[in-house]
């Protein structure tokens, strides 16, 4: 399927690696400026070198920790018209509910919630005057099934579902959408090194790691494996496209069927 994202401008947050880089990755293919932003230039080098072996579209990226105000105020200076905000900024962390401090509240609401906020909030009414655009929140399954040693990060991903709804009612009779995608659990390192955390301390290859954590830990997935960053993006730079056109307000889950459907 042709995209047709050739003359748009994608800015994605937290694009260094996972599913940021993904979707960076994905749009640039398909033809779309990208820019990215990141405060360790080593890591932003790199992402930007991965990205441009395969892009379509320019690549550009911004030295920002797009997590405050500063970061977000430079990287919208920097990059002021926008078609296409994928806010995927944010971080996880195991903790027991009573070890978890207000700086810890505050912090992952800042970084997971707040960052995305400001840039929507700079970056929707241009988008409204020029009646086209598009915004992804990019939330997780926590944000609909908290679990017990993540209460925290479950929170700001279940905010992200009241704003991204909460914004689209505002695009009504326009051509641009606000949309939260909620992918289960992700295949890459920290994500391994949470499941052995979980399973004791493991020490069997990431494979049987993997493999036990869905046999004992997730049993609802009918995938029984992690979702790959490329399969996240994809839905992504579908839903950013004009053929999603017709989806706005909605979450959306990518969750390899984690999740029962409630009818």
């Amino acid at each position: 399927m042709e995209l047709h994202l050739e003359g748009r401008t994608a800015l994605v947050t937290g694009a260094t690696g996972g599913i940021g880089l993904a979707t960076a990755a994905a749009l640039a293919r398909e033809g779309a400026k990208v820019i990215i932003a990141g405060r360790d230039g080593a890591k932003l080098d790199a992402a930007l070198k991965e990205i441009r072996s395969s892009a379509v579209g320019e690549v550009i990226g911004i030295i920002a920790n797009a997590a405050t105000q500063q970061g977000a105020d430079a990287v919208v200076t920097q990059a002021p018209e926008i078609d296409i905000l994928i806010n995927n900024l944010g971080f996880h962390e195991i903790k027991a509910f009573t070890s978890i401090t207000d700086e810890d509240w505050l912090h992952l609401f800042e970084t997971n919630v707040l960052s995305g906020i400001r840039l929507a909030r700079y970056l929707l009414p241009s988008m409204l005057a020029k009646n086209w655009g598009r915004i992804i929140f990019v939330s997780s399954t926590t944000a609909i099934s908290t679990p017990r040693m993540m209460v925290h990060y479950g929170m700001t991903k279940t905010a992200e579902l009241a704003i991204s709804r909460g914004l689209a009612e505002q695009t009504k009779g326009t051509a641009v959408t606000v949309n939260a995608v909620l992918p289960s659990p992700i295949q890459n390192a920290g994500m391994l090194s949470d499941i052995r955390s979980m399973l004791g301390g493991s020490k069997d290859s990431d494979a049987e790691v993997e493999k036990t954590f869905f046999k004992t830990h997730y049993t609802t997935s009918l995938l029984q494996r992690l979702i790959e960053p490329a399969e996240v993006a994809d839905l992504i730079a579908f839903l950013v496209s004009q053929s999603a056109l017709a989806i706005n307000g909605a979450a959306l889950r990518i969750d390899g069927g984690a999740t029962p459907t409630v009818v």
